[in-house]
């Protein structure tokens, strides 16, 4: 049974963590709103200029002038995977679930007979994914230390795409992220960038019954050409915006939980250290007793 000075100890060890905790859980919560704000923010243009595009590259899907971005390289052999994570931990199971959509997807690839390569978005992605495949993984970008992300940084990370994909490394690319739906809530998901996932018949406006005609100036190819690699910078600001809302979000929910735990084990403690006590000013009681009647 532990003394009563390693209990006073564990104590103080413990509430020493939940004043970290409760602090951590306040920056989160305070870092959520805004990253909260710009992830709705950007989720509208995002899907509507996705929306917009696939109109246009739908009137040309299957022609010689349609930009590979949109027809694709005609094989679908070499497959990118872009795993999205944050660069730190202590967010309950966020990186671990994004981490977890990846690989099962890599692992169908790879049975299909596939050949597979990752780009890694964050360090904990990485530090999971090269224990398996560190054969496969071509780069890492992270973003640590910066306190906010721009479009500069979703930028750099499309032109880098763009030049693999010119050079003829790979046939697809898919990114897997966590799309923020509430602080308690993000959900795994993966999204074809390249090339454009061209939403089904049933899906557009035109299927509807509401069909648009439009003109275009300069002709669809000239369009498609200047627009594309800004959509597919917008489409991975988009998940980056997502995933920073989704990491403080969790994070909050698994500071609030470290907090009560530790609220928990510091009752629990303090009760056995009083029972403890007690029992030791008994015991004493009792041998003074012992000791005045033997008197």
């Amino acid at each position: 049974m532990p003394s009563l000075k390693d209990l006073r100890n564990r104590i103080k060890s413990v509430q020493s963590t939940r004043k970290i905790t409760s602090a951590m859980k306040m920056v989160a919560a305070a870092k959520l709103r805004r990253a909260q704000e710009q992830a709705e923010a950007a989720r509208p243009y995002a899907e509507r200029m996705e929306r917009m595009l696939a109109s246009v590259a739908g009137r040309l899907q299957g022609a010689t002038g349609a930009p590979k971005l949109v027809s694709g390289t005609g094989k679908d052999d070499v497959h990118l995977v872009v795993v999205a994570t944050a660069d730190r931990g202590l967010c309950g199971g966020f990186n671990t679930n994004i981490v977890r959509a990846a690989r099962n997807h890599i692992r169908k690839l790879l049975a299909d007979g596939k050949t597979v390569k990752i780009l890694c978005v964050g360090r904990k992605g990485r530090d999971v994914l090269r224990r398996e495949y560190r054969d496969k993984i071509v780069d890492m970008i992270s973003f640590a230390g910066q306190k906010r992300l721009s479009f500069a940084d979703a930028n750099g990370i499309a032109v880098r795409l763009l030049e693999m994909f010119e050079a003829g490394e790979f046939d697809v690319a898919t990114i897997f992220y966590a799309r923020f739906r509430s602080a308690i809530a993000q959900i795994p998901t993966g999204q074809q960038i390249i090339p454009v996932a061209l939403p089904a018949k049933e899906e557009t406006p035109e299927a509807s019954g509401s069909q648009a005609l439009y003109e275009y100036e300069p002709d669809e190819e000239q369009i498609l050409a200047a627009l594309l690699p800004r959509n597919l910078a917008v489409q991975i600001y988009k998940t980056l915006l997502e995933n920073a809302a989704g990491e403080q979000g969790a994070r909050m929910s698994a500071m609030d939980s470290a907090t009560r735990n530790a609220g928990d084990m510091i009752n629990k403690l303090s009760l056995t250290y009083n029972r403890q006590r007690q029992a030791n000013i008994t015991k004493e009681l009792i041998e003074i007793i012992s000791g005045a009647e033997a008197l």
